[in-house]
């Protein structure tokens, strides 16, 4: 079978489906790619490229004549009127808020994967279009309000003075959220974010920001993935906290969008109180905007001088990278859809509820809105029942536990110490200084690795393992010993520490190469 991969037609797109690496992949699957002419031009992908990774260059009129079309935004109808009965069209398609697209597919008998209506689950996520979307363009947000910001986002220590970090405020802790969140904390800036799950608090402080808390605003998940919208009390909770963190805030990026739609979160009388300067960054643009004042497609600066951007294309300001996560989505969807891996032909399993969920026509017929996603859970185990014991019994027990175990602690280091008292006496000099050298080796050791922290015991494994040197010593100073029990046991020490020392340089050369650039 042939995968298509035509030319964006929208006005200002600099996107393509598929790029030489992930043309490659899709040869691999067996089969046959054909790329129109110029379709990954604006993504600096020449056809020279396409060629060479073995796809074939089409024409407009040949490209949608392939048995699956893969394509970034829905076709228009006439190129929908080109395609054969039959095919299969991948690409984003928002069958929700285009019934009439599902209609358009149906009627002429083609197969409609809607990739921005991939299941949220797990094991969807390698096909999740819109987590990848929304990741570009969430760092795109903070290069963009960094660009229109009139400061910079790191604090600044000079011979001239110094100068405070840029305040930066974001609302939502989805994919989108968290990538700016990353991309302004990376810039010095100090972060602040808010996200109506309680939940994600640990990912948003983990990034690097400070979680704004608002303990009555809590949002359900649907079993889909996808957020519900708030309630009434839910937005009156959260509009008093966004009024009080965006008149703070010198650059607010709002995330929020439930389905396509954009819920208000920041009102006309947020924006009148914001700082002269400041920069609102409206990711939600394309469903109308999470600020009142937002022009989808343009960036306006208000009466009081606070710059709002609403660009709708802030993926395709970064053409190059995402068009290889998105032709990438599009490689695994492509083997979801090939089970025999090799072979080119195209299996559509209606019982793999990743398959069903993302198909919205298929044979004539519409096939949208799907089922629900069958969300299993194995029941909670019951508790079992623990027997109530009075408080001071418990007390009396626990008293007792411990005074026996001290009790044995006393008696085992009598002992211990009788019987290092008994050897070093009756013992010759030489093993006198042997067990100096290893109760102090030992004694040392434990206490100085003890000492480093867990988190530290991988990354600097050549420095904590060079802790084997003490052992090293050791061995090299009874090494040279006429007794062969000695010396054996010494060659033995000086071989093991010797391996635990080299071992640690090797793993951290390994970690340190998992850091480098690709060249």
């Amino acid at each position: 079978m042939q995968i298509a991969v035509p030319r964006e037609s929208r006005p200002g797109e600099r996107l393509v489906a598929a790029t030489p690496k992930t043309v490659g992949q899709l040869v691999k699957l067996g089969y046959d790619v054909a790329v129109e002419a110029g379709a990954g031009a604006a993504a600096t992908f020449s056809d020279e490229a396409y060629v060479e990774a073995g796809a074939s260059i089409v024409t407009k009129a040949q490209v949608w004549k392939g048995d699956v079309v893969a394509a970034v935004n829905t076709p228009t109808d006439a190129q929908l009127a080109k395609m054969k009965a039959g095919a299969v069209l991948v690409s984003m398609m928002m069958p929700a808020a285009h019934p009439e697209l599902v209609e358009t597919l149906a009627k002429k008998k083609v197969t409609g994967l809607a990739l921005d209506a991939v299941p949220r689950i797990s094991r969807a996520q390698a096909l999740d279009v819109l987590s990848t979307m929304s990741n570009v363009a969430g760092y795109r947000a903070v290069i963009e309000a960094a660009e229109s910001y009139g400061g910079m986002f790191t604090g600044q220590v000079t011979a001239a003075g110094k100068t405070a970090p840029a305040h930066v405020f974001v609302i939502g802790a989805g994919v989108a959220g968290l990538a700016a969140i990353g991309a302004a904390v990376s810039l010095g800036a100090e972060v602040r974010a808010f996200d109506v799950r309680p939940e994600v608090g640990e990912q948003i402080e983990s990034m690097g920001a400070a979680f704004v808390q608002a303990e009555a605003a809590q949002q359900e998940v649907s079993s889909d993935g996808y957020a519900k919208a708030l309630t009434e009390e839910q937005e009156r909770l959260t509009a008093e906290m966004y009024a009080a963190e965006s008149a703070k805030a010198d650059v607010v990026i709002t995330t929020a969008l439930v389905r396509g739609t954009a819920p208000r979160t920041i009102s006309a009388e947020m924006v009148a109180n914001m700082k002269p300067g400041s920069v609102i960054v409206d990711l939600a643009a394309s469903g109308g905007g999470n600020c009142e004042l937002t022009e989808p497609g343009k960036k306006i600066v208000t009466d009081n001088g606070v710059t709002i951007i609403g660009y709708t294309d802030l993926t395709s300001r970064m053409p190059q990278h995402t068009s290889q996560l998105f032709g990438t989505n599009i490689v695994n969807v492509m083997k979801l859809l090939t089970p025999g891996k090799t072979d080119g032909e195209v299996v559509l399993n209606f019982d793999d509820e990743v398959v069903r969920g993302m198909t919205v026509a298929h044979g004539g017929e519409s096939m949208w809105p799907p089922p629900p996603v069958k969300v299993s859970a194995a029941p909670a185990a019951a508790a079992p029942e623990v027997p109530t014991i009075d408080p001071a019994e418990k007390a009396r027990l626990d008293a007792e536990a411990a005074a026996a175990k001290m009790r044995r602690r006393v008696v085992g280091a009598g002992i211990a110490a009788v019987l290092v008292v008994l050897a070093v006496t009756f013992s010759p000099p030489s093993f006198v200084t042997a067990f100096t050298v290893f109760a102090l080796a030992v004694v040392v050791g434990f206490y100085v690795i003890s000492g480093v922290s867990h988190s530290l015991h991988t990354p600097l494994m050549s420095q904590t393992n060079a802790i084997s040197g003490i052992i090293l010593v050791g061995a090299l100073l009874q090494i040279g010993s006429t007794n062969v029990a000695v010396m054996a046991l010494s060659i033995v020490a000086a071989a093991i520490a010797s391996i635990n020392i080299f071992g640690g340089f090797l793993v951290t050369y390994r970690m340190l190469s998992m850091f480098q650039k690709e060249v």
